[in-house]
């Protein structure tokens, strides 16, 4: 994929001596050829260095621009297959990830399983399938993406087969195997070995992106704005985490990738660079955000003893083949309290495990650190050993022996179900700019059916790169330079306000780790009006705090100016979120208002959220399940 060959980005106020190609670039800027080059996989450009621009930075910085029909942000599951979706259409593609392509984000951290209705352990329809999502989603789920998830579904999930991802078979390789996840009629959920599904999905993905010359793929890429122009996606802005130089990306159109926000509570499950990044993006550049107060807590982290270098979600699959109990502080089993669990079987769904955990606790039948026990006492060691022998001895060295003691557990932040509203073909109300997993708001409602998150990825990827190409190619090959606010930002030219003493490394990892506590603590499952309200208070002080301006840039991998960009998208999701809570004045599957208990009819509604200049606009409108249903 080619570059834009040294066509700087013109920042309002700036020089307009207009630059035609890097020849001419070097001619006006009297620089050496040297001087324009490739840095890394992008095409460095330096700044402008007339005298009115010379003025006004007093020093020159580097601008990196590169051109493709399709930009995808986000490199997890979702979006590696919208950039083989939109190749396989006959895009150009760039695929930009903060980390390393197809080894951060949550797809390659997942270690479950997928829920689709391929009827092979049994018999199954995505009819059915649809019927136990919608059930889970409390009657807030966007039919048509539910749909599109369970009908879709399939296909990809044969694709997945066939390349290869080793979806467990039955013993005689008959057929894949199937398990029974909580909130499901049946068994309906594959799986590679339960341990090891996201890693297995996300390596396979990149081994199918490796030979596809049609997707040019950059780590250590930092998005802080989609580029908009006369009301339209144009590309995306930000910089170089390696080098610290500002980077201007111009598509035809833009999908966001880039997850959910559960790195907003303190205790989560997942990878650092899921703070909510791409609703933040979205939402500044025009497009709306729905259903931003359902957060997911998985029920069962892991709480203690210590466990390192293993995943705390790790229990689920262990409840799943040996049907491991919950215990109180009595040594009582308390789910059937709450729901319609038996002993030693796990059909509980997410929300409602996680409301009987908080409620042991709170009545004081809490375990010592503050959650439930998790105990496999009563499995016999040899079934531990044939369905989970590496895993034992690797809990074995950290001190853990399952058939002598209970481990405890609590609920941990995990998935969101609200995010960037989109249609059908996973296109946002701001032309050109798309959206695909768990980015995407609607299709799971209050609470997502477990096993529905990679499914999602890989179904909205496939739609969400097909369609950007698409709208791509009616584009043509115009490409028009993005606003100059979002660009001045980034490169250190704007003008704005940045409070004394702000912007200090140890400052701003101070700020983040008193976020996280304020979500846990004010934010978290189980909210009442007077935690949300001085949440939102507390929200705006640190707001104020840190400031509109970024520290100056220092070079390469600066972490105090990365802490600032995600403390900048973090604090406005965290407001979004909190803002949404504190309007549904009900109870509503992983919203839970300890006062306002029950769901309400007149709460059958989606709330949406739009930026304008004087700041967020909520609006609430009946759901789209029970406008279809009417």
């Amino acid at each position: 994929m080619r570059g834009l060959e040294g066509r700087p980005a013109r920042d309002a106020g700036r020089c307009n001596v207009p630059f035609d190609d890097a020849a001419s670039l070097r001619a006006k800027l009297d620089v050496p050829s040297a001087s324009v080059q490739e840095t890394g996989l992008l095409s460095a450009v330096p700044a402008c260095r007339c005298p009115p621009c010379a003025a006004k930075s007093g020093k020159s910085r580097v601008m990196n621009e590169l051109d493709c029909d399709v930009l995808v942000i986000g490199a997890g599951g979702a979006g590696m297959y919208a950039a083989l979706s939109a190749a396989r259409a006959g895009a150009r593609v760039l695929l930009v990830d903060r980390g390393l392509i197809g080894r951060a984000g949550a797809t390659v951290m997942a270690q479950m399983t997928v829920a689709v209705a391929l009827g092979e352990e049994c018999p199954d329809t995505p009819e059915a399938h649809l019927n136990d999502t919608l059930a889970a989603g409390r009657g807030l789920c966007d039919p048509a993406l539910a749909r599109l998830l369970v009908e879709d579904g399939p296909a990809r999930i044969r694709e997945m087969d066939a390349w290869k991802v080793g979806w467990a078979r039955a013993e005689d390789g008959s057929h894949i195997r199937q398990a029974h996840a909580p909130g499901h009629d049946r068994p309906r959920c594959v799986y590679v070995d339960f341990l090891n599904t996201g890693p297995a999905v996300s390596r396979t993905l990149r081994t199918q992106l490796n030979p596809v010359s049609a997707v040019r793929r950059i780590g250590d890429i930092v998005i802080t704005d989609i580029a908009t122009h006369a009301g339209r996606a144009t590309g995306a802005v930000g910089f170089e985490l390696g080098s610290g130089a500002a980077v201007s990306l111009r598509a035809g159109a833009t999908i966001i990738a880039t997850g959910g926000l559960t790195r907003l509570y303190a205790r989560n499950s997942a990878s650092a660079n899921m703070g909510g990044d791409g609703y933040a993006l979205a939402l500044r550049a025009g497009a709306e955000l729905l259903d931003m107060e359902f957060v997911q807590f998985f029920p069962i982290g892991h709480l203690a003893p210590r466990l390192i270098g293993m995943d705390p979600i790790m229990w689920d699959p262990f409840r799943y083949k040996l049907g491991g109990r919950l215990l109180n502080r009595d040594g009582d089993e308390f789910s059937e309290r709450y729901g319609r669990e038996a002993s030693g079987r796990y059909n509980l769904t997410r929300d409602v495990a996680t409301y009987a955990i908080f409620k042991e606790v709170e009545a004081g039948r809490g375990s010592p650190a503050g959650g439930a026990f998790l105990s496999f006492t009563h499995v016999p060691e040899a079934e531990l050993r044939r369905n989970f022998g590496p895993v034992i001895d690797r809990l074995a060295k950290n001190g853990i022996d399952l058939t002598r003691q209970a481990v405890e557990v609590a609920p941990i932040a995990h998935y969101h179900m609200g995010g960037v509203a989109v249609g059908p073909d996973m296109a946002t109300r701001v032309p050109g700019l798309y959206a695909c997993g768990e980015a995407v708001g609607g299709a799971n409602g209050a609470n997502r059916l477990s096993g529905n998150a990679i499914t999602e990825a890989l179904v909205f990827g496939e739609v969400a790169g097909r369609h950007a190409a698409a709208h791509a190619r009616a584009q043509g090959a115009l490409r028009v330079a993005g606003d100059a606010p979002s660009l001045s930002l980034v490169t250190g030219a704007a003008t704005l306000c940045r409070p004394e003493g702000a912007g200090s490394r140890s400052g701003l990892a101070s700020l983040m780790t008193r976020l996280q506590a304020l979500m846990a603590e004010k934010v978290g499952p189980f909210r009442t009006h007077d935690k949300l309200a001085a949440a939102l208070a507390e929200l705006a002080a640190m707001q104020a705090e840190l400031g509109e301006a970024p520290p100056p840039a220092a070079g390469g991998y600066d972490m105090a100016r990365l802490d600032w960009y995600d403390l900048r998208n973090m604090l406005l999701v965290a407001r979004c979120v909190a803002e949404a809570a504190i309007a549904r004045k009900e109870s509503r599957g992983a919203h839970q208002r300890e006062d306002l208990p029950g769901m309400l009819p007149e709460w059958e509604a989606n709330q949406v959220i739009e930026w304008r200049d004087d700041g967020l606009r909520l609006k609430r409108r009946a759901a789209l399940q029970q406008r279809e249903a009417a």
